[in-house]
């Protein structure tokens, strides 16, 4: 497997990064504070074409592989974690239609996603329904060709700006996955403030009483809403996350780095004390591990190969954690002023512990992997 980055990949790379380092940078801390990004940096976003990026060219997306796709992830995720989670979102639904969806869903719903004109957010989890969505309440009626939505989803990643959800109820007991347009009568939105981390991804919480939706708003078919749509949407953002952690990663150790270079205790640089030099040695040392894992996903997701599934598994456990420790290691170089809003530190912090949490726990990562399979053990011991 060759994980070397070709010519485009590079130079796509270092647009993204000078895009990050110009306009998001500078303004991550604020983003934070207010809890909210602007309109005109989604707008700046979509200009550029990075809610495209993954979809097909004839749909108006860029139609990138998923090393470029993972590549703007890692460096929106170094820039803002938020920002990188509405992108992330944005991506599933495009997934979840392009792979699941009807030709006329196709033409109606991805080029306006690629462009960035209609966001549309992902609603799975509800108040008694996350790491396990097979407990999810939500239900929905068939009613002379429509279907009407009653339950609750919380959240939801963008929810307080999207134009529709994809939403995953229960019809007769069968999963499904409808598109409900913000606007339709009977659905309320609810922001949520005051989050650990990533607290400008503007979630929400939703209500649906008695909201009627379309019944060729369905994607796929009635009884796939989780098997199929749900779960190949969170493979989808779990790799997202993957590389994002990544990002946050990299932040924080160049945070440290730099922090570590200029400031002298008992007239000695942090950077020249052996257990500053530690962190900063297992933090390097990780991140590097991280990326192989995150390129490993992209390659065989790239190649259609069925291990890709455990590859973002082990990518996105071994990144957040990664992220973390990161993070946490640079809040304590930092000292009293890593805990400040004078420096970033604490923001990678608390980003970094919600990667952790998102698109499946640490713990549910660590069952996962656990389960196999164990080809690729088996043919390195023997």
């Amino acid at each position: 497997m060759d994980l070397q980055l070709t010519h485009q990949h590079e130079a796509d790379r270092a647009e993204f990064r000078d895009f990050v380092d110009r306009e998001i940078v500078p303004h991550a801390d604020r983003f934070d504070l207010e809890e909210r990004i602007p309109r005109d940096t989604i707008d700046h976003v979509a200009a550029r074409g990075y809610f495209g990026v993954s979809i097909p060219r004839e749909y108006g997306g860029r139609g990138s592989d998923m090393i470029t796709y993972g590549l703007l992830h890692e460096e929106i995720g170094r820039g803002c974690s938020s920002l990188r989670s509405i992108i992330t979102v944005q991506g599933m639904v495009a997934h979840a239609i392009g792979r699941w969806g009807v030709p006329a869903q196709h033409d109606a719903w991805l080029p306006p996603m690629a462009a960035g004109r209609r966001l549309v957010a992902f609603a799975l989890s509800e108040p008694e329904a996350g790491s396990d969505p097979q407990a999810i309440a939500c239900a929905a009626t068939r009613r002379r060709g429509e279907y009407v939505l009653n339950g609750r989803k919380k959240w939801i990643t963008g929810g307080q700006i999207a134009d529709a959800f994809l939403v995953i109820a229960r019809a007769e007991g069968k999963p499904g996955a409808w598109l409900v347009d913000r606007d339709a009568p009977g659905l309320t939105i609810s922001p949520i403030r005051g989050l650990l981390g990533v607290r400008a991804s503007m979630l929400s919480e939703l209500t649906f009483s008695d909201c009627r939706v379309p019944g060729e708003r369905l994607v796929g078919r009635l009884g796939f809403g989780l098997s199929h749509v749900a779960f190949s949407s969170l493979d989808h953002g779990r790799y997202c996350v993957a590389w994002g952690a990544v990002g946050i990663g990299q932040a924080a150790l160049r945070a440290s780095l730099d922090y570590a270079g200029t400031r002298r205790q008992h007239g000695v640089y942090l950077k020249d004390h052996q257990l500053i030099r530690r962190m900063l040695s297992d933090g390097l040392t990780n991140l590097a591990a991280a990326r192989l894992l995150c390129y490993q996903a992209a390659c065989r997701r790239d190649a259609g190969d069925p291990r890709a599934v455990i590859d973002t598994f082990m990518a996105k456990y071994f990144a957040s954690t990664m992220a973390r420790r990161a993070a946490d290691d640079c809040v304590q170089i930092h000292g009293a002023s890593g805990c400040s809003g004078d420096y970033p530190a604490q923001r990678y912090l608390r980003d970094a512990k919600i990667m952790e949490i998102i698109e499946g726990t640490t713990q549910l990562q660590q069952l996962t992997i656990a389960q196999g399979p164990y080809e690729d053990v088996y043919e390195k011991v023997h």
